[in-house]
Order: structure tokens, then sequence, then C-alpha cells
């Protein structure tokens, strides 16, 4: 009778109904006009006004010999999602790529910017681009611009002096060097599996497994996250693209 009595004041308190003959009878016609409604949702109920945005999931790895970058595939316009299998991972060089996030319009200008510059520097010469050298320039091109632009980005590569490297550019225009590094909506909801799981001297299998499963679980849990996962492995033999998961 105890345990009757309070399971029956906890009802109450938390809004509950008290017995099975107070509960609310949902009514299918009422159930059938909702879903009707939603289905006759177009296009133009959306605001497709705002930035195109890669509210996003990123990372990099350095593995005993190189890198392995990784990223999502959906970009986002508002609540609509504009593309499920854009690349977010850009080359700046033969060995050097980006990953970018924010607003897709001012880190795909960055990455033009830094794409160009790199090409006139290796012309003049003759030698091959640092990792350093292209963090470097878009760490500049942030900073200068940081009133205009919205996005953060990582580089990351492969040089004959320092091997893999990976860096993170944040918004503001600061440059930090990190055995890995995330970014994007997603990289908050995986910080402690990172934290957790990293190990340096990873082999490249492993660091393969480790972004593909960051990124899964940051997919499963941020809503402007999704797709695949495309990667994109740097060593001193070139690169090589993969992706991995279904698009959704």
């Amino acid at each position: 009778q105890a345990r009757k009595t309070a399971l029956h004041g906890a009802a109450i308190m938390f809004g509950a109904p008290s017995s099975f003959q107070h509960r609310e009878i949902m009514d299918p016609m009422s159930v059938m006009q909702m879903e009707s409604q939603m289905q006759s949702a177009s296009i133009s109920d959306l605001d497709l006004n705002k930035p195109v945005s890669l509210g996003t999931s990123i990372m990099a790895v350095e593995y005993d010999g190189g890198v392995v970058c990784g990223a999502d595939s959906r970009t986002s316009t508002g609540a609509y999602i504009a593309n499920r299998v854009s690349d977010k991972i850009t080359a700046l060089d033969e060995q050097i790529y980006t990953m970018r996030s924010g607003s897709a319009a001012d880190t795909q200008a960055v990455s033009d910017y830094v794409r160009y510059f790199l090409s006139q520097h290796k012309n003049e010469t003759q030698k091959q681009t640092s990792v350093k050298t292209a963090a470097k320039l878009v760490s500049m091109l942030l900073y200068e611009n940081k009133g205009m632009l919205s996005g953060e980005m990582i580089v990351a590569g492969w040089d004959k002096v320092n091997g893999g490297q990976v860096y993170k550019c944040a918004m503001g225009g600061s440059m930090l060097r990190r055995p890995y590094s995330t970014g994007g909506s997603g990289s908050i909801f995986i910080a402690a599996y990172c934290e957790n799981n990293f190990r340096p001297g990873m082999t490249k299998e492993q660091a393969m497994d480790f972004v593909d499963k960051a990124l899964g679980l940051a997919m499963a849990s941020d809503g402007s996250s999704g797709g695949s996962v495309r990667k994109v492995v740097i060593d001193a033999s070139g690169v090589n693209r993969t992706y991995s998961g279904g698009v959704y």
C-alpha cells in the first residue's frame, strides 16, 4: 500500500496520469492530419537565404610515417541539406591538404589564395613546400581578415623535413601544431573519445580506424554532420583518397 501511495504521489508530482482511466487517448484522425501537414511542407517554407555552412566534423591525425585527414560530407543551408556528398578536404599542394569548417565560401576563398601563393613559392624556390609554410599562410589570411571571415581550418600533410604534421588554424588566426586536431560543430561530441583513444605513434591502419570511429560518433550526434566519411592518407609515398560509410 505504501508503494502504491508513493507511486501515486510521484505521478502527480511529474504531471503523469494517476491511472490508466485518465490517460489521453490519441485520435487516429489527428495523427493522419499531422502527417499530411508535414508532407505538404515544401522547400519554400525553409529559409534559403542563410549562407551555405559547413556545419561539420573534421579531423586530422599524425601517425608513424604520415597523417590521416577525415571529414564528413554534409553541407547545409540553415535547416536544408544542400549537399550530402560535398568534399571538405581540399588540396593546397601535392602532399598538403586542408579540412574546412564554417562558411563554405570563406574557407574556399582562403584555400584558393593559399594554393596560388604556394604555387608561386614552389616556382621561385624549386623546392618542396613545407606543411608549416602552408599552415602559416592559412593562419595569416584568417588573422588579417578575422572581422570578415567565418571559418576554422586544419592543415595537414607530409614533407621531407618534419614528416607528417597537423596544424590547427583557428577562426581568429592562431596556429598550433597538434598530434591530432578536430573541428566543426561535431567536434564537441567526440572530444572525450579522442582524448581517451588517441595513442602517439599509431600505425596507418590504427589511425584510419581512429578517424572512422570518431567521425562516425560525431555524425551520429551532430545534426549538422552526416553523409559519408572521406579520408585522405598522406605519407612519403604520396596521397591516397578513400571513403567509408553510407550516405544519410
